[in-house]
Protein backbone atom coordinates (compact mmCIF):
# COMPACT_ATOMS: atom_id res chain seq x y z
CA UNK A 1 0.00 0.00 0.00
CA UNK A 2 1.13 3.54 -0.78
CA UNK A 3 0.77 6.56 1.57
CA UNK A 4 -2.45 7.95 -0.08
CA UNK A 5 -2.19 12.19 -0.54
CA UNK A 6 -5.80 14.08 -1.85
CA UNK A 7 -3.72 16.50 -3.99
CA UNK A 8 -6.38 19.78 -4.59
CA UNK A 9 -4.16 21.30 -6.66
CA UNK A 10 -5.05 21.73 -10.73
CA UNK A 11 -2.97 18.06 -11.36
CA UNK A 12 -1.55 15.33 -11.03
CA UNK A 13 -4.33 14.33 -9.59
CA UNK A 14 -4.58 11.77 -6.87
CA UNK A 15 -4.82 8.49 -8.20
CA UNK A 16 -5.99 4.83 -7.50
CA UNK A 17 -3.45 1.95 -6.01
CA UNK A 18 -4.78 0.04 -8.60
CA UNK A 19 -3.48 3.10 -11.42
CA UNK A 20 -0.20 3.30 -9.37
CA UNK A 21 0.55 -0.39 -9.32
CA UNK A 22 -0.23 -1.13 -13.53
CA UNK A 23 3.29 1.17 -13.47
CA UNK A 24 4.97 -2.01 -12.67
CA UNK A 25 5.13 -4.16 -15.65
CA UNK A 26 7.74 -6.50 -16.90
CA UNK A 27 10.68 -4.72 -19.03
CA UNK A 28 9.21 -4.24 -23.00
CA UNK A 29 10.32 -2.84 -26.26
CA UNK A 30 7.93 -0.67 -27.28
CA UNK A 31 8.02 -1.17 -30.64
CA UNK A 32 6.81 -4.93 -29.80
CA UNK A 33 3.95 -5.23 -31.44
CA UNK A 34 2.38 -6.53 -27.80
CA UNK A 35 2.82 -2.77 -27.11
CA UNK A 36 1.82 -1.38 -29.99
CA UNK A 37 -1.15 -3.13 -28.77
CA UNK A 38 -1.39 -1.46 -25.71
CA UNK A 39 -1.02 2.07 -27.11
CA UNK A 40 -3.69 1.40 -29.97
CA UNK A 41 -6.28 0.53 -26.86
CA UNK A 42 -5.47 3.75 -25.02
CA UNK A 43 -5.82 5.98 -28.24
CA UNK A 44 -9.37 4.15 -28.87
CA UNK A 45 -10.49 4.61 -25.15
CA UNK A 46 -9.41 8.88 -25.47
CA UNK A 47 -11.09 9.30 -29.07
CA UNK A 48 -14.49 7.27 -27.32
CA UNK A 49 -14.48 9.97 -23.93
CA UNK A 50 -15.35 12.93 -26.08
CA UNK A 51 -17.22 10.83 -28.44
CA UNK A 52 -15.51 11.09 -31.47
CA UNK A 53 -15.45 9.00 -34.68
CA UNK A 54 -12.61 7.37 -35.47
CA UNK A 55 -13.16 7.50 -38.90
CA UNK A 56 -13.04 11.75 -38.52
CA UNK A 57 -10.62 12.00 -35.32
CA UNK A 58 -7.00 10.79 -34.38
CA UNK A 59 -5.78 10.77 -30.76
CA UNK A 60 -2.11 11.72 -31.44
CA UNK A 61 -0.10 10.80 -28.40
CA UNK A 62 3.02 12.37 -27.17
CA UNK A 63 5.83 12.77 -24.55
CA UNK A 64 5.67 15.56 -21.92
CA UNK A 65 3.30 17.39 -20.10
CA UNK A 66 0.15 19.48 -21.05
CA UNK A 67 2.20 22.48 -22.20
CA UNK A 68 3.82 20.22 -25.23
CA UNK A 69 -0.22 19.87 -27.13
CA UNK A 70 -0.32 23.93 -27.08
CA UNK A 71 2.83 23.95 -28.74
CA UNK A 72 2.33 21.34 -31.02
CA UNK A 73 -1.22 22.46 -31.83
CA UNK A 74 -0.31 26.11 -32.41
CA UNK A 75 3.20 25.21 -34.52
CA UNK A 76 1.74 22.59 -36.56
CA UNK A 77 -1.79 23.61 -37.73
CA UNK A 78 -1.19 27.24 -38.81
CA UNK A 79 -0.69 27.96 -42.62
CA UNK A 80 1.40 30.58 -44.75
CA UNK A 81 0.10 33.82 -45.04
CA UNK A 82 -2.87 32.69 -41.69
CA UNK A 83 -3.23 34.53 -38.25
CA UNK A 84 -4.14 32.70 -35.46
CA UNK A 85 -6.52 34.45 -32.62
CA UNK A 86 -5.79 33.44 -29.38
CA UNK A 87 -8.51 34.16 -26.89
CA UNK A 88 -6.71 35.31 -23.62
CA UNK A 89 -8.94 35.62 -20.03
CA UNK A 90 -6.29 33.88 -17.81
CA UNK A 91 -2.94 32.74 -17.36
CA UNK A 92 -3.21 29.74 -19.44
CA UNK A 93 -4.46 31.09 -22.38
CA UNK A 94 -1.91 33.84 -21.60
CA UNK A 95 0.63 30.90 -22.07
CA UNK A 96 -0.36 30.04 -25.90
CA UNK A 97 -0.12 33.81 -26.54
CA UNK A 98 3.54 33.31 -25.50
CA UNK A 99 4.45 30.21 -27.62
CA UNK A 100 2.73 32.01 -30.78
CA UNK A 101 5.26 34.68 -29.77
CA UNK A 102 8.21 32.47 -29.19
CA UNK A 103 7.59 31.00 -33.12
CA UNK A 104 6.94 34.04 -34.70
CA UNK A 105 3.19 33.07 -35.35
CA UNK A 106 1.07 36.00 -37.18
CA UNK A 107 -1.29 35.93 -33.90
CA UNK A 108 -4.10 38.27 -32.56
CA UNK A 109 -3.62 38.34 -28.91
CA UNK A 110 -7.60 39.06 -27.66
CA UNK A 111 -7.46 40.10 -23.79
CA UNK A 112 -10.36 39.65 -22.37
CA UNK A 113 -11.63 40.38 -18.77
CA UNK A 114 -9.74 37.18 -16.27
CA UNK A 115 -13.43 36.88 -14.28
CA UNK A 116 -15.92 36.58 -17.27
CA UNK A 117 -16.22 34.29 -19.73
CA UNK A 118 -15.16 35.24 -23.16
CA UNK A 119 -17.31 37.63 -25.09
CA UNK A 120 -18.43 36.03 -28.23
CA UNK A 121 -19.50 39.47 -29.18
CA UNK A 122 -16.00 41.09 -29.07
CA UNK A 123 -14.84 37.72 -30.59
CA UNK A 124 -17.48 38.09 -33.90
CA UNK A 125 -15.96 41.79 -34.39
CA UNK A 126 -12.81 40.40 -34.19
CA UNK A 127 -12.90 37.72 -36.50
CA UNK A 128 -15.29 39.94 -39.24
CA UNK A 129 -12.16 42.27 -39.18
CA UNK A 130 -9.43 39.75 -39.60
CA UNK A 131 -10.95 37.31 -42.58
CA UNK A 132 -7.06 36.12 -43.20
CA UNK A 133 -7.63 34.48 -39.15
CA UNK A 134 -7.16 30.42 -39.94
CA UNK A 135 -6.96 29.31 -36.12
CA UNK A 136 -8.82 30.41 -33.39
CA UNK A 137 -7.35 29.08 -30.15
CA UNK A 138 -9.29 29.23 -26.41
CA UNK A 139 -8.58 27.74 -22.71
CA UNK A 140 -11.89 25.60 -21.84
CA UNK A 141 -11.11 25.69 -18.23
CA UNK A 142 -8.83 28.76 -17.11
CA UNK A 143 -7.49 26.84 -14.31
CA UNK A 144 -5.80 29.96 -12.21
CA UNK A 145 -9.40 30.90 -11.98
CA UNK A 146 -11.84 28.15 -12.33
CA UNK A 147 -13.54 30.28 -15.04
CA UNK A 148 -15.27 28.66 -18.08
CA UNK A 149 -15.24 29.23 -21.40
CA UNK A 150 -18.17 28.73 -23.51
CA UNK A 151 -16.65 26.73 -26.15
CA UNK A 152 -19.74 25.82 -28.22
CA UNK A 153 -20.37 28.77 -29.04
CA UNK A 154 -16.27 30.09 -29.78
CA UNK A 155 -16.47 26.99 -31.93
CA UNK A 156 -19.39 27.96 -33.65
CA UNK A 157 -17.90 31.31 -34.54
CA UNK A 158 -14.71 29.76 -35.88
CA UNK A 159 -16.28 28.04 -38.28
CA UNK A 160 -18.86 30.86 -39.69
CA UNK A 161 -16.08 32.66 -40.40
CA UNK A 162 -13.93 29.40 -42.27
CA UNK A 163 -11.14 29.25 -39.28
CA UNK A 164 -10.36 25.54 -37.32
CA UNK A 165 -11.33 25.60 -33.90
CA UNK A 166 -8.63 24.66 -31.31
CA UNK A 167 -9.47 23.72 -27.45
CA UNK A 168 -7.18 23.35 -24.12
CA UNK A 169 -9.16 20.86 -22.74
CA UNK A 170 -6.72 20.10 -20.14
CA UNK A 171 -8.05 20.73 -17.40
CA UNK A 172 -11.52 19.79 -18.45
CA UNK A 173 -11.14 16.15 -20.74
CA UNK A 174 -12.81 12.93 -18.84
CA UNK A 175 -14.02 15.54 -15.91
CA UNK A 176 -16.49 18.05 -17.59
CA UNK A 177 -18.52 15.67 -20.61
CA UNK A 178 -17.36 16.92 -23.62
CA UNK A 179 -18.17 16.08 -27.24
CA UNK A 180 -16.51 17.26 -30.06
CA UNK A 181 -19.22 17.26 -32.47
CA UNK A 182 -21.80 18.95 -30.38
CA UNK A 183 -18.90 21.49 -28.92
CA UNK A 184 -17.62 22.10 -32.90
CA UNK A 185 -14.15 21.42 -31.68
CA UNK A 186 -11.66 20.29 -34.60
CA UNK A 187 -8.80 19.96 -31.80
CA UNK A 188 -8.48 19.79 -27.89
CA UNK A 189 -6.28 18.28 -25.73
CA UNK A 190 -5.44 16.80 -22.12
CA UNK A 191 -2.28 14.69 -20.79
CA UNK A 192 -2.98 11.82 -18.40
CA UNK A 193 -2.18 13.17 -15.09
CA UNK A 194 -5.43 15.19 -14.83
CA UNK A 195 -9.04 14.31 -16.04
CA UNK A 196 -7.87 10.37 -16.63
CA UNK A 197 -6.28 10.33 -12.89
CA UNK A 198 -3.30 8.55 -14.53
CA UNK A 199 0.25 9.30 -14.52
CA UNK A 200 2.55 12.09 -15.69
CA UNK A 201 4.36 11.92 -18.63
CA UNK A 202 2.14 11.17 -21.72
CA UNK A 203 0.08 13.91 -23.68
CA UNK A 204 -2.87 13.72 -26.56
CA UNK A 205 -3.91 15.47 -29.04
CA UNK A 206 -7.26 14.48 -30.35
CA UNK A 207 -8.42 16.11 -33.77
CA UNK A 208 -9.96 15.79 -37.12
CA UNK A 209 -7.90 13.71 -39.39
CA UNK A 210 -8.43 15.62 -42.82
CA UNK A 211 -7.17 18.94 -40.90
CA UNK A 212 -3.94 16.89 -39.65
CA UNK A 213 -2.74 15.66 -43.31
CA UNK A 214 -3.84 19.15 -44.44
CA UNK A 215 -1.11 20.30 -42.24
CA UNK A 216 1.47 18.45 -43.73
CA UNK A 217 1.81 21.54 -46.23
CA UNK A 218 2.36 23.60 -43.57
CA UNK A 219 5.39 25.12 -42.16
CA UNK A 220 7.51 23.31 -40.86
CA UNK A 221 8.34 24.80 -36.98
CA UNK A 222 9.33 22.26 -35.01
CA UNK A 223 10.95 19.02 -35.42
CA UNK A 224 9.72 17.20 -32.02
CA UNK A 225 6.68 18.85 -31.75
CA UNK A 226 5.04 18.17 -35.61
CA UNK A 227 1.55 17.24 -35.52
CA UNK A 228 1.61 15.90 -38.63
CA UNK A 229 5.05 13.95 -38.30
CA UNK A 230 3.76 12.00 -34.83
CA UNK A 231 0.72 11.23 -36.71
CA UNK A 232 1.72 9.84 -40.07
CA UNK A 233 4.17 7.40 -37.97
CA UNK A 234 1.61 6.14 -35.45
CA UNK A 235 -0.73 5.73 -38.62
CA UNK A 236 2.08 3.49 -40.36
CA UNK A 237 3.58 1.93 -37.26
CA UNK A 238 1.13 1.99 -34.73
CA UNK A 239 3.41 3.39 -32.49
CA UNK A 240 5.29 6.76 -31.42
CA UNK A 241 7.44 8.67 -33.80
CA UNK A 242 10.11 8.45 -30.85
CA UNK A 243 10.27 6.26 -27.35
CA UNK A 244 7.20 6.38 -25.50
CA UNK A 245 6.95 6.57 -21.92
CA UNK A 246 6.05 3.14 -21.55
CA UNK A 247 4.98 2.95 -18.21
CA UNK A 248 3.13 4.86 -17.96
CA UNK A 249 0.79 4.38 -21.08
CA UNK A 250 0.31 0.89 -19.09
CA UNK A 251 -1.20 3.13 -16.57
CA UNK A 252 -3.03 4.92 -18.80
CA UNK A 253 -4.72 1.84 -20.38
CA UNK A 254 -5.91 1.13 -16.47
CA UNK A 255 -7.40 4.53 -15.64
CA UNK A 256 -8.99 4.43 -19.04
CA UNK A 257 -10.79 1.37 -17.64
CA UNK A 258 -11.81 2.84 -14.60
CA UNK A 259 -13.08 5.57 -16.26
CA UNK A 260 -15.40 3.81 -18.57
CA UNK A 261 -16.13 2.01 -15.20
CA UNK A 262 -17.04 4.86 -13.42
CA UNK A 263 -18.70 6.37 -16.26
CA UNK A 264 -19.25 9.56 -18.02
CA UNK A 265 -21.70 11.18 -16.32
CA UNK A 266 -21.19 9.76 -12.76
CA UNK A 267 -17.68 10.78 -13.00
CA UNK A 268 -18.64 14.35 -13.35
CA UNK A 269 -21.46 14.55 -10.91
CA UNK A 270 -18.31 13.39 -8.43
CA UNK A 271 -16.19 15.84 -9.83
CA UNK A 272 -18.89 18.34 -9.12
CA UNK A 273 -19.64 17.41 -5.37
CA UNK A 274 -16.42 17.73 -4.40
CA UNK A 275 -16.56 21.46 -5.67
CA UNK A 276 -19.32 22.46 -4.48
CA UNK A 277 -18.05 20.87 -1.18
CA UNK A 278 -14.76 23.04 -1.40
CA UNK A 279 -16.49 26.26 -2.35
CA UNK A 280 -19.14 25.60 0.61
CA UNK A 281 -15.89 24.75 2.76
CA UNK A 282 -14.19 28.20 1.78
CA UNK A 283 -17.29 30.06 2.17
CA UNK A 284 -17.89 28.48 5.83
CA UNK A 285 -14.43 30.12 6.90
CA UNK A 286 -15.62 33.33 5.22
CA UNK A 287 -13.15 33.38 2.33
CA UNK A 288 -14.41 34.94 -0.91
CA UNK A 289 -14.01 32.52 -4.09
CA UNK A 290 -13.00 34.83 -7.39
CA UNK A 291 -15.38 32.95 -9.47
CA UNK A 292 -19.09 32.55 -8.51
CA UNK A 293 -21.11 29.74 -9.80
CA UNK A 294 -22.84 30.35 -12.57
CA UNK A 295 -19.47 30.65 -14.41
CA UNK A 296 -17.18 28.24 -13.01
CA UNK A 297 -16.17 25.42 -14.48
CA UNK A 298 -16.97 23.45 -11.36
CA UNK A 299 -13.33 22.05 -11.20
CA UNK A 300 -11.13 24.91 -9.49
CA UNK A 301 -12.00 27.60 -6.71
CA UNK A 302 -9.98 30.17 -6.61
CA UNK A 303 -9.88 31.92 -2.89
CA UNK A 304 -8.83 35.22 -2.05
CA UNK A 305 -5.96 35.49 0.91
CA UNK A 306 -7.85 37.62 3.77
CA UNK A 307 -6.72 40.60 4.49
CA UNK A 308 -4.85 39.24 7.75
CA UNK A 309 -1.28 39.31 9.20
CA UNK A 310 -1.24 36.27 10.62
CA UNK A 311 -1.86 34.76 7.25
CA UNK A 312 1.10 32.98 5.72
CA UNK A 313 0.13 30.74 2.44
CA UNK A 314 3.62 29.06 3.08
CA UNK A 315 2.80 27.90 6.70
CA UNK A 316 -0.53 26.72 5.49
CA UNK A 317 0.63 24.64 3.19
CA UNK A 318 3.11 23.21 4.83
CA UNK A 319 0.61 22.23 7.80
CA UNK A 320 -2.00 20.43 5.55
CA UNK A 321 1.12 18.83 3.64
CA UNK A 322 2.71 17.17 6.44
CA UNK A 323 -0.75 15.69 6.83
CA UNK A 324 -1.70 14.52 3.18
CA UNK A 325 -3.17 17.13 1.73
CA UNK A 326 -1.84 19.66 -1.25
CA UNK A 327 -3.02 23.46 -1.80
CA UNK A 328 -1.85 25.43 -4.44
CA UNK A 329 -1.00 29.17 -4.82
CA UNK A 330 -3.05 31.31 -7.17
CA UNK A 331 -1.68 32.37 -10.77
CA UNK A 332 -3.14 35.69 -10.89
CA UNK A 333 -0.87 38.31 -11.09
CA UNK A 334 -0.61 40.88 -8.18
CA UNK A 335 -3.92 38.63 -6.47
CA UNK A 336 -3.15 36.57 -3.91
CA UNK A 337 -5.11 33.81 -3.56
CA UNK A 338 -4.82 30.21 -3.66
CA UNK A 339 -6.65 27.21 -5.38
CA UNK A 340 -8.75 23.95 -4.28
CA UNK A 341 -9.37 21.49 -7.28
CA UNK A 342 -12.33 18.83 -7.90
CA UNK A 343 -9.33 17.15 -9.70
CA UNK A 344 -8.66 13.05 -9.18
CA UNK A 345 -9.67 10.08 -7.32
CA UNK A 346 -11.08 12.12 -4.13
CA UNK A 347 -14.79 12.68 -2.89
CA UNK A 348 -16.94 14.55 -0.49
CA UNK A 349 -15.75 13.17 2.24
CA UNK A 350 -11.87 13.48 1.37
CA UNK A 351 -12.60 17.68 1.56
CA UNK A 352 -14.65 17.23 4.79
CA UNK A 353 -11.49 15.71 6.27
CA UNK A 354 -9.20 18.39 4.86
CA UNK A 355 -11.14 21.16 6.35
CA UNK A 356 -10.51 19.89 9.35
CA UNK A 357 -7.32 20.25 8.56
CA UNK A 358 -7.27 23.40 7.25
CA UNK A 359 -9.17 25.23 10.15
CA UNK A 360 -6.41 23.13 12.54
CA UNK A 361 -4.11 25.50 9.85
CA UNK A 362 -6.19 28.44 10.70
CA UNK A 363 -6.34 28.31 14.53
CA UNK A 364 -2.52 27.45 14.63
CA UNK A 365 -1.38 30.07 12.57
CA UNK A 366 -3.82 32.65 14.91
CA UNK A 367 -6.05 33.55 11.67
CA UNK A 368 -9.32 34.86 12.44
CA UNK A 369 -12.15 32.99 11.55
CA UNK A 370 -14.37 34.02 9.72
CA UNK A 371 -11.45 35.42 7.83
CA UNK A 372 -11.64 39.16 6.99
CA UNK A 373 -11.27 41.23 4.44
CA UNK A 374 -11.03 45.30 3.88
CA UNK A 375 -13.03 46.03 1.11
Amino acid sequence: MVKRNVLLNPGPATTTDTVKQALIVPDICPREEEFVGVMQEVSKGLLKIVHADPSEYAAVLFCGSGTINMDICLNSLLPEGKKALVINNGAYSSRGAEICTYYGLDFIDLKLPIDKPADLGVIEETLKANPDVALVYTTHNETGTGLLNPIREIGALAHKYNAIFVVDTTSTYAMRPIDVNKDNIDFCMASAQKGIMAMTGLSFVIGKKSIIEASKDYPKRSYYCNLYMQYDYARAHGEMHFTPPVQVIYSARQALKEYFAEGEQAKWDRHYRVYKAIVSGLKELGFKVLIPDEIATGLVAAALYPDDSNWDFKKVHDYCYERGFTIYPGKVEKRGMFRLCSLGAIDETDIKDFFKVFGEALDKFEVSVPVKYEV
